[in-house]
């Protein structure tokens, strides 16, 4: 007897458990620079990893969080119809709340950049655009996140994409939730700038995230 749950949930789980990798924590280890979690604000993402000092660990950190994104997102699609979506946002969960870390993640914004590009293309270049103009516009890392997490849905739904839309407006509401901390430095005007002499990832154009 078939289960016609079986395969969705299968979806699901890889999805997370591709997600949850926390190549950050990894990359530091193996090199040798500590564990991520005792160095600046704890967190497993490229931003605290730059704080180590070693640039191309926090480049390949970032790379390899929109990979696994990404690849969710096409391995669900291969596996079943409109399971691209689905695992594609299980990565991103997986990431921000790893269980093999007690649930303790990064801000997501890469891998949700991951997920977004592999979802629908276009939407991934405004992504990336919006990202980066927002970053130098502001010199606030954390505001060019959160911008270009919101400008997904937005997208989708300029590219009539409505079918994505949902996913891509749960999954900007999860990082904007992710950067409370930043919300509130903001508006107390404690939020870091890119340039700023605060920490290793400061001079380097990432904000205390």
């Amino acid at each position: 007897m078939t289960l016609p749950w079986l395969l969705p949930a299968f979806v699901l789980i890889i999805g997370y458990l591709l997600g949850s990798i926390p190549f950050g924590l990894l990359l530091t280890r193996m090199t040798g620079a500590g564990d991520l979690r005792q160095i600046g604000s704890g967190n497993i993402g490229a931003t605290n990893v730059l704080r180590t000092g070693r640039k191309g660990l926090a480049a390949a950190t970032l790379l390899l969080d929109l990979l696994k994104g990404a690849g969710a997102v096409l391995i669900g699609a291969a596996l079943l119809e409109g399971g691209g979506p689905m695992a594609g946002a299980m990565a991103f969960i997986g990431h921000c709340y790893p269980v093999w870390l007690r649930f303790a993640g990064g801000k997501g914004v890469a891998t949700m950049m991951g997920v977004v590009t592999a979802l629908y293309w276009p939407a991934g270049i405004v992504f990336a655009l919006v990202w980066l103009g927002a970053l130098f516009g502001t010199r606030w890392s954390s505001v060019g996140g959160m911008a270009a997490a919101v400008s997904a849905p937005i997208a989708m739904w300029l590219f009539d994409r409505i079918d994505l839309v949902p996913v891509a407006l749960a999954l900007a509401l999860i990082v904007l939730w992710r950067h409370r901390a930043n919300i509130a430095r903001l508006a107390q005007g404690t939020e870091p700038k890119v340039g700023s002499s605060r920490g290793g990832a400061s001079k380097a154009g990432i904000s205390n995230e």
